[in-house]
């Protein structure tokens, strides 16, 4: 389970702070199917298109290691949706990044996939990107060199073989990491090293950093949560409706690292 940890306080909307933020307006079953995808999505307006992918070059190495980040330095009104661990697997999230069109990040942990990898395989068919999120969900920082090759590399392996790509992302889990992570990152092929700026979780986003509202560029992380409800679906609507009033849409990450 990822828990953001970070020395800064998380900063609340009120409404998410007393418990009465609005119902999670997500389309209900038999809603006509010709309906707009956004309105079947409980969107009152359909998502923006992302901008055309940057020109620009990737966030530079550091002495070969691969650059940590929590947000892309861009001027184009975006915000990237990443998705961790792969404990919830619902088949209305497929249908719902399918119809919307949704470029998400899934990072992936061995051990909590088990035997649903087939769920992110169509996930990846409808546009998800698959990444990396260890073997095990052990907190690295500390570990030998070693151990923390061992989770990351063997992930590499397990998704490539699974789905004939390795992945170019990694996510340590709980974000604790240290320069250890970043060499064993740097050997087993990784080239960035995803952090997150926002989290959405069963009550509502919060932010890192002293942030207290969506920018263009942050990294937002939707952990997977104990409790059956809000879903997955619920919690992205919610997302995505505060996207919107940011006056912001979704980018794909993988375009810009």
């Amino acid at each position: 389970m990822l828990i953001a940890l970070t020395g800064c306080a998380l900063t609340v909307t009120p409404a998410e702070r007393s418990g009465r933020e609005a119902p999670d307006r997500v389309a209900a079953p038999g809603s006509p199917a010709e309906a707009p995808a956004h309105r079947r999505w409980g969107l009152t307006s359909p998502l923006s298109p992302p901008p055309r992918p940057p020109s620009h070059s990737p966030p530079a190495r550091s002495a070969g290691l691969p650059p940590v980040v929590d947000r892309v330095r861009t001027g184009d009104k975006v915000v990237f949706l990443t998705y961790d661990d792969g404990a919830e697997r619902d088949p209305r999230f497929v249908d719902m990044v399918r119809e919307l069109r949704l470029p998400v990040s899934m990072f992936l942990t061995d051990s909590v996939v088990g035997p649903g990898y087939g769920h992110f395989s169509r996930l990846r068919s409808v546009g998800a990107s698959i990444q990396n999120h260890t073997l095990d969900h052990a907190a690295l920082r500390g570990l030998p060199l070693a151990g923390q090759r061992a989770e990351i590399c063997g992930q590499q392996t397990k998704l490539g073989s699974r789905f004939g790509v390795r992945p170019r992302l990694f996510r340590p889990p709980y974000g604790l990491h240290d320069t250890t992570t970043l060499r064993a990152a740097a050997d087993c092929g990784i080239s960035a090293v995803v952090l997150w700026r926002a989290t959405m979780d069963a009550y509502g986003l919060t932010f890192t950093g002293g942030a207290d509202r969506l920018r263009p560029g942050d990294i937002v992380s939707v952990p997977a949560t104990e409790t059956p409800t809000p879903s997955l679906v619920a919690r992205t609507t919610r997302l995505l409706n505060r996207i919107q009033e940011a006056g912001l849409t979704v980018g794909r990450l993988e375009d810009y690292l």
